[in-house]
């Protein structure tokens, strides 16, 4: 299932993107050509920044995938009988955010926070951040959108009751930050600390 959002640039860079893609033209045409290569620069990366790429999603129906593009930077057995396993997204990865599994989504909730450096631990209990659970029968996901000291801004496309595709993508947030994922410990976890993966097409555990 392709989904929604498959615009090579996320719609929500638009607004920078054109503003300064026409500012450099503008300086361009006025003969300030080193001014206008510089905007044009910030352009370029504006663009990259809100990449959208297309990904392979795996046909392994049991199958979880990384929600996010990055280093992963937590893998938690948690007393409550749940893991927890933490992407961090820097400046340069890709910000939009795909589902682990296939679902109908039960909860969005987004609550206020700090703006801490999202590397460090407490980003994950302290900073502003977006919970959605997406549940396949008995088994639920929770997926975190967690800002970051530069990431002030979450965009979450997806409400109550929507259906998710396995890899589909709901959301993003700009200029790095985490992504945490809490699920049943009985699942194989594929993923170890430090491991870079990429949204969607990376498996990070696989349900028994």
């Amino acid at each position: 299932m392709a989904g929604k959002h498959q615009e090579l640039v996320a719609k929500e860079g638009w607004v920078f993107l054109f503003p300064t893609a026409l500012a450099a033209l503008l300086l361009f045409i006025l003969g300030w050509v080193i001014s206008g290569g510089i905007v044009a620069v910030l352009a370029v990366y504006i663009a990259y920044f809100f990449r959208n790429p297309y990904r392979q999603i795996p046909e392994d129906p049991k199958g979880i995938v990384s929600p996010a593009d990055g280093k992963i930077v937590a893998v938690r057995h948690l007393d409550d009988g749940r893991v927890m396993i933490s992407v961090f997204l820097n400046i340069f990865n890709v910000h939009v955010n795909r589902s682990p599994i296939a679902g109908e989504v039960e909860t969005v909730l987004h609550t206020p926070g700090k703006f801490l450096a999202a590397y460090k631990e407490e980003a994950s209990t302290l900073n502003e951040q977006n919970k959605v659970v997406v549940r396949d029968g008995d088994f639920a996901m929770e997926v975190i959108q967690i800002a970051g000291l530069v990431a002030r801004r979450i965009i979450c496309w997806t409400k109550t009751q929507d259906t998710l595709a396995k890899g589909e993508r709901f959301g993003l947030i700009r200029f790095g930050s985490r992504v945490d994922l809490y699920f049943p410990d009985e699942c194989d976890i594929l993923v170890t600390e430090g491991q870079k993966v990429s949204a969607g097409s990376d498996l990070i555990a696989r349900r028994r």
